[in-house]
């Protein structure tokens, strides 16, 4: 298989997988993507435990139109391996994708997609189980070009500036914030973490915002990320989901003109023409690249 499945991850809910009732808030939550974390949300002394508990949440919840995913822990630690078979052999079929933490290189990327490859053998599944990597180290970020390209499998990148924060010594009081660097403190790594998912065919999401109680704030920091090509940001917190949802989905009047725009397009394309005008503004082959790449394509996916 080298089809990547389309999803839609206008907004992906951090959820701790320690925890029954959040995780039954989640399947009832308006996000299109969910994970359930192993990593940070998780105590080390709760880890094992945890993974019982999201395999039931898998197998008995309703996830109905939801991405479901579990984020584990990063390979460096003793955990990761386990994490990664305890949950495919309890919730394989009920399972959509990983996510990875801290990769650096693209071998990380490799350890868990040959692992896979072995699991979903023995136990005949019969969906590819997708993989998701956050970018949230320095080495990481320097290789994203060659970690982007290194599977089919992979899914999408993670931009996750609480962690590269600390990797790069960025001085900032809360996950997410600027602390008043003069424009985008974040601008560059996420540029860069663009370019190579859409080189790569991939999806680019955008990290954490720690002040959820900062919904202007969020939303900033969404429109942001969305102007740069970013299809979704993650919400720590059920209060921001609805941000994101609104942020990252066109907007009714943007679709219908784009679609009028469109069809004026294939008309005139018809007739022979390559350029036309359509209430004073030049409509071109590019111009309906862009409508289809940015608005069209998005609509489609959401069922808009």
């Amino acid at each position: 298989m080298t089809n990547r499945p389309r999803r839609a991850r206008r907004v992906q809910l951090s959820t701790p997988g320690s925890s029954e009732k959040m995780m039954q808030k989640a399947s009832e939550s308006k996000a299109d993507h969910v994970f359930l974390d192993l990593e940070d949300a998780v105590a080390p002394s709760q880890k094992r435990d945890a993974r019982k508990k999201i395999v039931e949440a898998l197998k008995t919840l309703n996830w109905k139109g939801k991405t479901r995913c579990v984020r584990i822990n990063d390979l460096t630690t003793e955990y990761a391996y386990e994490d990664i078979i305890e949950i495919v052999e309890g919730a394989g079929e009920h399972l959509d994708t990983f996510m990875m933490t801290k990769v650096q290189t693209a071998a990380d990327i490799l350890f868990a997609d040959k692992l896979l490859n072995q699991m979903e053998k023995k136990l005949k599944l019969k969906n590819r189980i997708g993989l998701e990597a956050l970018i949230e180290e320095v080495e990481g970020m320097q290789n994203v070009d060659e970690i982007a390209r290194s599977t089919p499998r992979l899914e999408c990148l993670v931009f996750g500036m609480g962690d590269f924060s600390a990797s790069m010594g960025v001085t900032n009081k809360n996950v997410g914030e600027s602390d008043g660097y003069p424009g985008d403190i974040w601008h560059y790594a996420r540029f860069r973490l663009v370019m190579a998912c859409r080189a790569a065919g991939i999806d680019p999401v955008d990290g954490p915002f720690a002040d959820f109680k900062n919904p202007e704030a969020y939303r900033e920091e969404c429109r942001r990320s969305m102007i740069l090509g970013c299809v979704g940001k993650w919400a720590i917190h059920p209060s921001q989901i609805e941000h994101a949802l609104e942020i990252y989905s066109p907007k009714p009047e943007d679709i219908a003109r784009a679609r009028r725009l469109e069809k004026a397009y294939a008309e005139a394309e018809a007739k022979g023409l390559g350029a036309i005008n359509v209430d004073g503004i030049m409509v071109d082959v590019a111009s309906i690249r862009i409508l289809r790449n940015t608005i069209l394509n998005k609509a489609d996916l959401f069922g808009m």
